[in-house]
Parts: C-alpha cells; sequence; structure tokens
C-alpha cells in the first residue's frame, strides 16, 4: 500500500524497519555504521514520509541516552535533503543538537535559512554546490555551533545522494568530499556512529559508503 506519494508498504516492511532500527542502535553502541534500508530522517512523530517509516537516528540518539547515560547528542545529517522528521523529533529539546546540511531549496521544502532554533541548525546551500562549499560551511558554520554545545555522542545522517552522479538531486560532493565530512563530523565528539540515509546511485555508492567510514576510522 502506498502512505504518500513516496512511500511504500509491503508484508515485509516493519520486519524491515525493526532490522534497521536495531542497526542504528548497534551502530551507537559500537561506534559503527549502520548499512541499512529504509532509511529514516523524513519520519515523523506521527506518520512516515518520503521514503522513511521509523527515524532510525532519533531511535540510536534516545537509545544512547536511554542505556548509555549519554546526555547530549548531535546528530549531523548531510543528506541532500533536509531531515525534517528528526528535526521534527528534537526541535523542543535541549538535549539533542540537530545540523542538517541540504539542498535548498528542495524536498521536503523544510530547513530553510529563517528556520533555525537554540538547538536546530539548518545550512542550506544552492544546487551546484560541491566540495569546497559543503566543507566551507561545515567548517565556518557547523564546526562552532556543534562544538559549543559539547556533545558526548555524534550520529551522522549519512546521506551520499548529495554526490554528482546521484540522479535525485543537484549536488557536486565526490567521494573525497564524504571522507572529509565524516573526518569532521567525528572530530566533534568522543564518540561516533552514523546511519545510512539517502543514495541512489548503486554504482557508485558502494564507494561512496567506503570513503565516509575511512574518514571516520582516521579520525577516532
Amino acid at each position: 500500500m502506498w502512505l504518500d506519494p513516496d512511500t511504500i508498504a509491503s508484508e515485509t516492511t516493519f520486519e524491515a524497519c525493526l532490522l534497521a532500527a536495531g542497526a542504528a542502535i548497534e551502530a551507537a553502541a559500537r561506534g559503527g555504521f549502520a548499512l541499512i534500508r529504509p532509511p529514516g530522517h523524513h519520519a515523523l512523530p506521527d506518520r512516515q514520509m518520503g521514503f522513511c517509516f521509523f527515524d532510525n537516528v532519533a531511535i540510536a540518539a534516545r537509545w544512547a541516552q536511554a542505556e548509555l547515560g549519554v546526555r547530549r547528542v548531535a546528530i549531523v545529517d548531510w543528506d541532500v535533503h533536509h531531515g525534517n522528521g528528526t528535526e521534527a523529533i528534537f526541535r523542543a529539546d535541549p538535549s539533542v543538537f540537530f545540523v542538517s546540511l541540504h539542498q535548498w531549496p528542495f524536498y521536503p521544502g523544510t530547513g530553510g535559512p529563517d528556520d533555525q532554533g537554540e538547538t536546530t541548525l539548518n545550512v542550506p546551500l544552492r544546487a551546484g554546490s560541491g566540495d569546497d562549499e559543503y566543507l566551507d560551511a561545515f567548517e565556518r558554520v557547523v564546526e562552532p555551533a556543534v562544538s559549543a554545545f559539547e556533545p558526548e555522542l555524534v550520529l551522522v545522517s549519512a546521506g551520499f545522494d548529495a554526490h554528482a552522479e546521484d540522479p535525485l538531486a543537484g549536488m557536486l560532493l565526490s567521494a573525497e568530499g564524504f571522507g572529509e565530512l565524516a573526518r569532521g563530523s567525528a572530530a566533534l565528539a568522543p564518540k561516533v556512529a552514523a546511519v545510512l540515509e539517502g543514495g541512489y546511485n548503486v554504482e557508485t555508492l558502494p564507494g561512496l559508503v567506503a570513503a565516509a567510514i575511512e574518514g571516520f576510522e582516521v579520525s577516532k
């Protein structure tokens, strides 16, 4: 059945969602990278949207707070689309800092330059942005804001649909750029874990994930 114009469910969807959420929790526990589908960062507290059913990174954040005693979590989302679901879940929560770098204006139509909060930072980037624009924004805007929050754990919503060869967007990031974003994200807290979000070119996705994992590992 279709839950919205982009989100279809079948008889195995619920099981797949449980496995994805569990893998996100395991990534937070181990400091790993959860290679999962379906993605999660568009899932709202009360409904599914945009290929997303459960917000996997949000579940991992809540688990880390409940089971690991982590008090302050930062979520860094570099998927090409704004993580509207994650923002909605934590907008009023001072213990979780959410930052999203994304193409704007673009789906889902949120995360514009005026959409900011005490622990919400949106960094909208124009279509055609590549490594230079992303890394400049990360260094100038993201690093100071997240560092000031002093998180104990950084969780990355690692989408790869901002790559130059991805069919669903208009960004120009390279594999090296994703590696640098991973390296910078890992440097923001004593612990880091990542959860796969978007990325729709099956030919390039494995190499992009490998570049990001290498970036995370270099920073450890």
